[in-house]
């Protein structure tokens, strides 16, 4: 926020803008869940850390300035040579070129998938008024498409060149399918594809925004958030924003639905954001970040719920502003997350690794 709210480096963007004095929490909890908390990068806007295959390495995006970044791109680190050393230097992942945003390792652990806008244009593409009308905005460039790059940069394949914006993509589990979003249809819905780009399929089709789309560990649902404005003056808003390629991200829910498009269940009902969904690794249960309790709307923390829509809400963090993008380690052993905690008071935002204790 992918910054991007999205996966995106959209997504980023709105948390950053807390102010770092801000209480945490109205009730501030331990945060039990997590052990040796670890923090992997030192500045800039961290955001959307992946792991691969084998729990090793993150692949995420940055715009740290240091590393002569004017707008997000894409790195990949090894967890275990970045904890704790600020001087670390992540590999390289995208062509330095526009903006990217969501990227995560292929099957094989030495490709990663990411969107960029570098065909669209060298230079990062240009960043609209995201407080326009007193709304808070993500845009949407249409510029963006799927692209699968080697760890040395080198892109090796291209799986999207529809028009209109194309990004947010993940990886199944199972190493066969890859789910992304699309607005190819007029409306910001999910696709399915082939490992090659072959066979796309959509599978949502209500109005609204449906993103930042996970599988869940066995590969037989997703879990996405989504927006859905159901008042004539909701529906006339989102549609005119769409127009500007716009979205107004600030009343989302988490959903979860079959791969075939089947069973469409709204899992939360809190109000307000709720997003940057994951599954457990036992599959029963989604984390997710949320500013519902907010009063002020921009304290963001970790939650926990049942998948199967139950409830049983569980609050993971307390600590920082601005806690999001969690994804368990395929081993699940580890739970990579970002946060604004221990930013020395400035406005970073930093991708953290923690020891996951049911």
């Amino acid at each position: 926020m992918r910054i991007s709210f999205v996966c995106l480096s959209l997504a980023l963007s709105f948390g950053l803008k807390a102010q770092h004095t801000a209480p945490a929490a109205t009730v501030p909890v331990a945060e039990t869940h997590l052990k040796n908390i670890r923090q992997l990068t030192f500045g800039g806007d961290n955001a959307e850390a992946y792991w691969s295959p084998d729990s090793k390495w993150l692949t995420f995006q940055s715009n740290y300035k240091k590393w002569g970044l004017e707008c997000d791109q894409i790195f990949a680190m090894k967890v275990s040579e970045a904890a704790g050393d600020s001087l670390y230097k992540p590999k390289t992942i995208s062509t330095l070129k526009g903006r990217t945003t969501c990227s995560f390792f292929m099957p094989d652990g030495k490709h990663i998938l990411y969107a960029s806008t570098h065909e669209g244009g060298e230079s990062c593409p240009h960043m609209p008024d995201l407080r326009a009308g007193g709304k808070y905005l993500w845009p949407i460039f249409e510029t963006y498409d799927i692209y699968i790059s080697d760890l040395k940069g080198s892109i090796t394949k291209q799986l999207t060149d529809a028009p209109g914006y194309d990004a947010e993509a993940v990886l199944s589990p199972k190493g066969d399918k890859i789910v992304f979003t699309s607005d190819r249809s007029g409306d910001l819905e999910l696709w399915i594809m082939d490992l090659n780009g072959s066979n796309q399929k959509q599978l949502t089709f209500d109005l609204g925004y449906d993103g930042g789309a996970f599988f869940s560990p066995d590969g037989k649902k997703l879990v996405f958030r989504a927006s859905r404005p159901k008042t004539a003056e909701e529906i006339t808003e989102y549609r005119e924003y769409l127009k500007q390629h716009l979205v107004a991200p600030t009343n989302m829910e988490i959903y979860t639905v079959n791969i075939d498009g089947t069973d469409l269940r709204q899992i939360t009902s809190l109000g307000k954001a709720n997003w940057a969904p994951y599954f457990h690794p036992n599959g029963k249960k989604i984390i997710f970040s949320s500013n519902h309790h907010s009063k002020r709307g921009y304290d963001f923390q970790l939650y926990m719920i049942n998948a199967d829509g139950s409830g049983n809400l569980e609050q993971i963090t307390s600590e920082s502003v601005f806690n999001s993008f969690p994804m368990f380690s395929p081993d699940g052993k580890k739970l990579a997350f970002c946060s604004n905690r221990n930013n020395g008071g400035t406005r970073d935002t930093n991708v953290f690794v923690a020891d996951w204790v049911d």
